[in-house]
């Protein structure tokens, strides 16, 4: 069989690294892949799909000997670089519906809430340190144009019987944020921030703790199919009858993976510790925030008192070829510092110690998909987490978990389980070219709107071809 070719992913360079990996100086703590090695699971991955896989296999069969490869340390991805902003799925309860329909939408929502529990518990544990502070989600407007971005999932959760959001007045918003940018919107108070490279490692030693190999430093260059599959780095292989590809953007290297996935840069920057000033404005909590706008902005106060500032850029890749533009932008975080500066006037000359950026996997639905590579019944995926993840994979780690341990049961049978049936986007060049086309009304659209004023109607029409966008 033919061997299916892994794209390598760049590497960012130390100072390049996400504030969150600088922070904890975060490095392998495993041996790379080296000679022959034998398996029943290997994992290609150790962000938090494959490791919450690897722990999901573990619980659920105690004697699978179970393998994760990783390129980088466990983190070193998207899972190690993002805003730290933890929610459940309700907050796109009703993409999933159009998906998975209602009820199955229901009880992922649920599970992803519980998922936020799980957490709890192993940090109140003192399982893993991840810094998680449950204080809230904010879901706002900052405009006239994004009142309301929240009623249909808003909606349909109170339809489901759970309370998990309510109403928020200007008022709280400015007393809770610290900032009149945003002036309407829900919270889901259950919901709150963490340090992503923190919960990395802590999932990686847990792994380990409980009997999974890892091997960090490890680039997967190829995978041979098989009865027993071959996974190849440069001075190893593993052999397993069952293979997990948790490599999250990088999976659009595989062409039948790409039909269904497209990857957009996100950006972020954290400021110098200035825990006094933000105590005098109101910010004190760990409330992770976001606004509506369709490049979504995210924040949270650290710990130590920096503020995470995170806009989706939009910025793609021809091919989905993404490189060392996906890790630091030459931008340097030049749009967010004056998104800061609109939303946190008083923080306008704060000192920014970090930038940095990730590669976001995102679907033409939104919403994730797992199944097994087409030909291959023993080699698995799961992609498509749409920059929300934290919360989620927990729950994508049981439904993988379940497909490759063959189980009949709820996870295995989940709607989002099965390719096929799913959107698939459009082929090279003209998927690049449109979505230049598309970024670029998103981006003056934004404009048009934070300033509040109409955007033109070819603006509004392009801008609405945005892939999941309704």
């Amino acid at each position: 069989m033919s061997a299916i070719t892994m794209r390598q992913p760049s590497l960012a360079a130390p100072e390049d690294r996400s504030f969150w990996l600088q922070d904890i100086s975060a490095a392998a703590a495993t041996a790379p892949l080296e000679g022959s090695t034998e398996a029943d699971v290997v994992i290609v991955g150790g962000g938090y799909t494959g490791l919450w896989t690897a722990l999901r296999l573990r619980e659920m069969a105690p004697e699978v000997r179970v393998c994760v490869v990783e390129a980088g340390c466990c983190g070193s991805g998207a899972s190690g670089r993002n805003g730290g902003q933890v929610h459940s799925w309700y907050a796109e309860i009703d993409a999933l519906s159009a998906v998975v329909g209602d009820a199955e939408a229901r009880r992922l929502c649920a599970a992803s809430a519980d998922a936020i529990e799980e957490l709890a518990t192993l940090q109140n544990s003192g399982v893993i340190n991840m810094d998680l502070r449950l204080d809230g989600w904010l879901w706002t407007a900052s405009s006239s144009a994004q009142e309301g971005a929240w009623s249909r999932a808003a909606s349909a959760t109170a339809a489901a019987g759970a309370q998990r959001f309510r109403c928020l007045s200007a008022e709280e918003i400015a007393r809770r944020t610290g900032s009149s940018a945003s002036y309407a919107g829900i919270t889901e108070d259950r919901a709150g921030s963490v340090h992503p490279a923190k919960l990395a490692m802590g999932l990686r030693d847990l792994a380990i703790a409980r009997g999974v190999k890892v091997f960090e430093t490890s680039p997967v260059r190829r995978i041979v199919p098989g009865r027993l599959c071959a996974v190849q780095t440069d001075r190893g292989e593993l052999r397993a009858p069952k293979v997990v590809l948790a490599a999250n953007a990088w999976l659009a290297g595989i062409p039948v993976l790409r039909r269904h996935m497209f990857v957009v840069q996100s950006q972020v920057i954290a400021t110098e510790p200035m825990p006094e000033l933000l105590d005098t404005i109101g910010w004190k909590d760990g409330a992770a925030i976001c606004d509506s706008q369709r490049q979504v902005l995210y924040y949270q106060r650290s710990v130590a008192g920096r503020v995470i500032f995170g806009h989706g850029s939009g910025k793609i890749a021809f091919r989905d070829d993404f490189g060392q533009e996906f890790n630091r932008s030459r931008e340097r975080g030049r749009a967010n510092r004056a998104e800061l500066a609109r939303v946190y006037p008083i923080l306008g000359d704060a000192e920014i110690s970090h930038d940095w950026a990730g590669p976001v996997d995102c679907t033409a639905d939104h919403m994730p998909i797992f199944d097994s590579l087409p030909g291959h019944p023993n080699i698995f995926f799961g992609l498509g987490f749409n920059g929300t993840g934290i919360a989620q994979t927990p729950v994508a780690g049981r439904i993988l978990a379940s497909l490759v341990l063959g189980r009949v049961n709820e996870w295995a049978q989940s709607g989002l389980v099965g390719g096929a049936r799913r959107k698939v986007l459009p082929p090279e060049p003209i998927r690049y070219c449109g979505a230049r086309i598309v970024r670029a009304a998103v981006r003056r659209r934004n404009a048009a709107e934070i300033a509040g004023r109409s955007a033109g109607r070819l603006t509004r029409f392009l801008s609405d071809l945005t892939p999941g966008n309704g």
